[in-house]
């Protein structure tokens, strides 16, 4: 008997769960609609003030905001709040998505429009589905694991070519020579599929990059 109450509950609070989902969904299309064209920036959560991955992030998300883009970010700390403050202080739109987890640090401040998710996946859809491009600053597990899903999406004809922009070629160059070397060299992936990276070292790089796209 108690067996089939925890069962009934459980059930229930599955049904629940799947509302929730929905009204991320939801919220999050009908909000994210409005901010095209936009650019997505992804990037480490521990950059700090005064690094370059900071204030080059920074620089970016004003000239993306000076061409008439919309800045994306996760909302967090890091390259995001760098991106996001550039945007803001440029007069742009400026767009945080955060994750609501235990060991993230709050979302910053420095967007016109902010949402929270619950849900990775769902948040990692909207940092997606509204991009012409996006720019990869170095990052840890969160950034690579958004490098590899929009590869692999593009990869897979699941998702429209956009440029997918490394900043920093000292810190991509190991990952692509790797897969050059190893993943490709084995005919684990096609040697085109690199194609999809564009490796960069400044602002004027990557802005010309989506602009000429």
């Amino acid at each position: 008997m108690q067996d089939q109450y925890q069962i009934n509950a459980l059930a229930k609070e599955e049904s629940w769960r799947l509302f929730r989902i929905m009204g991320e969904f939801v919220e999050g299309f009908d909000v994210l609609s409005r901010v095209l064209p936009a650019v997505t920036v992804y990037g480490s959560a521990r950059a700090k003030p005064g690094s370059w991955a900071y204030e080059t992030a920074s620089t970016l998300g004003a000239a993306l905001a000076k061409t008439g883009y919309s800045v994306i970010t996760g909302g967090g700390p890091g390259v995001m709040e760098a991106a996001n403050q550039g945007a803001f202080e440029a007069g742009g739109q400026s767009v945080g998505l955060h994750i609501d987890i235990p060991l993230e640090q709050p979302s910053n401040r420095c967007t016109t429009l902010a949402l929270k998710f619950h849900y990775f996946f769902v948040r990692k859809v909207m940092l997606v589905k509204y991009a012409s491009a996006f720019v990869l600053f170095p990052g840890g597990f969160g950034t690579l694991d958004e490098l590899f899903e929009i590869s692999t999406l593009m990869h897979t004809q699941k998702l429209q070519p956009f440029p997918i922009i490394l900043m920093g070629a000292q810190y991509w160059n190991g990952l692509l020579e790797w897969l050059r070397t190893d993943v490709v060299a084995h005919e684990r992936l096609d040697a085109e599929a690199l194609g999809l990276f564009t490796l960069v070292d400044s602002v004027e790089e990557a802005l010309a990059v989506i602009q000429n796209f």
